[in-house]
């Protein structure tokens, strides 16, 4: 019989549900548990916390929860977790699971991955004069930076368990790689493997955020059942690739074609360029197919040589931001919301003036309940709505400047609209703003250390011998719009496609996928780039350079849109409600297109 791997996705982020592990291991049947805990915004995080307190650092949510609550049934089953939750310090995360271990009357050989970390080369970086690769900005002051993180691959956590390690802990490295790791391992593939490297990244890809891919987050949100007991993912991994998506039995949640390709496309730019450090993937042609109740076949996914360096994420201090929220009930609720922050903002600008501050670098109001987010396309009867919260956010260099804001915030509910009911939420808070700095450097300078039973390995990451050539990318042909057949009807895009979206850095994506595919003509005639940079033209605000980018996915029948300086800078540097573009997608599936009436009955 071939070998099969079984890998579950077991977090997603810091702060996923405390239900995925043990769920897992009571149904899963598997070889391998993966956690993923790293966004760019966790590393910042992590890294503020360890400037604080150099013991800590790491995801205490695996070591208090998943770890400290499932030792006995990790050792029963002999199943192995890679995970980063290593964050900042991989030592000191396994320092604190031995100890936990330790007091079980239990013991695991515990690999750690070292040499991401590069805080102690801030001075040397900054002087080799490195701009950021998306904006072109200059190096930040290296006394303001956060964290200083190399993007590993999977070969340093297959080098790991070729040394016996029963678990492996890393720092940063590519979220898919935490899956792709132990299939390099288990199916001994090489750095010319380029295609199953390739499949078993989108494995990872399809694993790393938890019950996303199985009816988390689905566009058709009320064909998924039980969201109280959903469903974590386990992928079955084969030699040449392949592999089947599906969940434990009994669980919520839905497993189909449409739910694992929306989690495909999440969070894709190019899907014919997905760089990570061991392989460059292509996407176009990966097909998904329904392999029996809950289990759907992923195959078709191609590779080319990997890039001959690394991705480097900086994250730093940027001044600060304020975020406040005010309840504001009653006729005419948005009108009275919209003028009342403004007047805070004005009575706060005057007051900064007054003591010869410098003024806010930026501010943002949101009234929640009337569409905010939907720029020009929010429905006009909302206007008359009687019950939104007025959601305002200012940035400045000063965090003392900001506690103006602080102390002026509460004071419109006796002196401004009627209706006002304070704070929402508690009183509103004044964080550092955390921006990302991006560079690429050279791969070979950058081993890996394994720390493993004692010895340290060292991982090479040679130059490839053939570095992947974006200019030898044959890109699928775009087919010519269709001519109309019959009598068309008007529908909602959300009628004939699904639709997923995410983040990455200062931009979003937004995959579509046909429902039929000879639906996926009409719909690539309607979405084009134009159109689309003009549905989200609120969202492009401020940007210098604007752009909307197209890419065609015949094989799942799929366009993938990605929206360059979108999001007003990101994740934490940003003033907006949906900074992680979460609603992008619902946004979009609002859109009138035109199809023949036939496909649509």
């Amino acid at each position: 019989m071939a070998k099969v791997v079984r890998i579950g996705g077991a977090g997603g982020f810091l702060g996923d549900s405390s239900v995925a592990a043990p769920q897992l291991l009571k149904g899963g049947k598997l070889d391998y548990m993966m956690l993923d805990y790293l966004a760019e915004a966790t590393m910042s995080s992590l890294g503020q916390l360890k400037a604080a307190r150099p013991d800590q650092g790491y995801a205490r949510d695996f070591t208090e929860w998943v770890w400290k609550d499932n030792l006995q049934e990790l050792k029963a089953q002999g199943v192995k977790i890679i995970t980063n939750a290593g964050g900042l310090n991989p030592r000191a995360c396994r320092a604190r699971m031995e100890e936990l271990a330790a007091a079980a009357g239990l013991s695991f050989k515990i690999a750690i991955v070292e040499g991401d970390d590069l805080m102690d080369q801030l001075d040397a970086l900054k002087a080799q004069g490195l701009s950021e690769m998306f904006t072109d900005a200059p190096f930040p002051d290296p006394k303001a930076v956060f964290s200083a993180n190399a993007y590993f691959g999977g070969r340093p956590i297959a080098a790991a368990l070729a040394a016996g390690a029963d678990m492996v802990i890393t720092g940063r490295v590519v979220d898919s790689a935490l899956t792709l790791g132990p299939l390099m391992y288990e199916f001994g593939w090489t750095d010319e493997d380029h295609d199953q490297l390739s499949t078993g990244s989108l494995a990872g890809h399809v694993i790393e955020c938890g019950a996303q891919a199985t009816g988390g987050l689905f566009t058709d949100w009320r064909d998924v059942p039980d969201w109280a007991h959903i469903g974590y993912p386990i992928v079955e991994c084969h030699a040449d690739g392949s592999f089947v998506v599906t969940k434990p039995e009994g669980t919520g949640g839905l497993v189909s074609p449409a739910a694992v390709a929306e989690q495909i496309l999440y969070e894709v730019g190019d899907p014919q360029a997905y760089a990570l450090p061991d392989v460059v993937c292509d996407f176009t042609q990966v097909k998904c197919e329904q392999a029996g109740p809950n289990r759907v076949l992923v195959t078709g996914a191609k590779g080319y040589p990997a890039s001959d360096r690394y991705k480097v994420c900086v994250t730093f201090g940027d001044g600060f931001r304020f975020i406040g929220a005010m309840p504001v009930v009653g006729r005419e609720a948005a009108a009275k919301a919209a003028r009342q922050a403004d007047a805070v903002l004005m009575r706060v600008s005057e007051m900064l003036r007054d003591r010869n501050l410098p003024a806010f670098r930026d501010t943002r109001v949101e009234v929640l309940g009337a569409e905010a987010t939907y720029g020009a396309n929010a429905n006009p009867a909302l206007r008359d709505v009687r019950e939104v919260v007025a959601r305002i956010g200012a940035e400045h260099e000063s965090a003392e400047a900001l506690g103006l804001m602080m102390r002026e915030f509460a004071s419109p509910t006796t002196s401004m609209s009627v209706g006002s009911t304070g704070w929402f939420g508690g009183a509103p808070t004044i964080t550092p703003v955390a921006r990302v700095f991006s560079i690429l450097l050279p791969r070979a300078d950058l081993p890996a250390t394994v720390d493993v039973g004692g010895q340290t390995l060292t991982i090479e990451a040679p130059r490839p011998p053939v570095a992947y050539d974006p200019a030898a990318t044959v890109r699928p042909p775009v087919p010519a719009d269709p001519d109309a057949a019959g009598p068309m009807k008007r529908v909602r895009l959300v009628d004939v496609a699904w639709a997923r979206s995410g983040d990455k850095g200062d931009a979003f994506n937004v995959g579509v996928i046909a429902r039929k595919p000879e639906l996926l003509p009409w719909i690539r005639a309607a979405l084009t780039e134009v159109r689309v940079k003009t549905w989200f033209a609120h969202e492009f605000a401020g940007a210098p350079a604007p752009k909307v980018i197209r890419y065609e996915l015949p094989g799942m029948n799929a366009l993938n849109f990605h929206c360059i300086q979108a999001l007003g800078g990101g994740q934490f540097s940003s003033l907006r409600l949906d900074a992680l573009a979460k609603g992008k997608a619902q946004q979009l599936l609002d859109l009138e297109l035109e199809v023949p009436a036939a496909l649509v009955g």
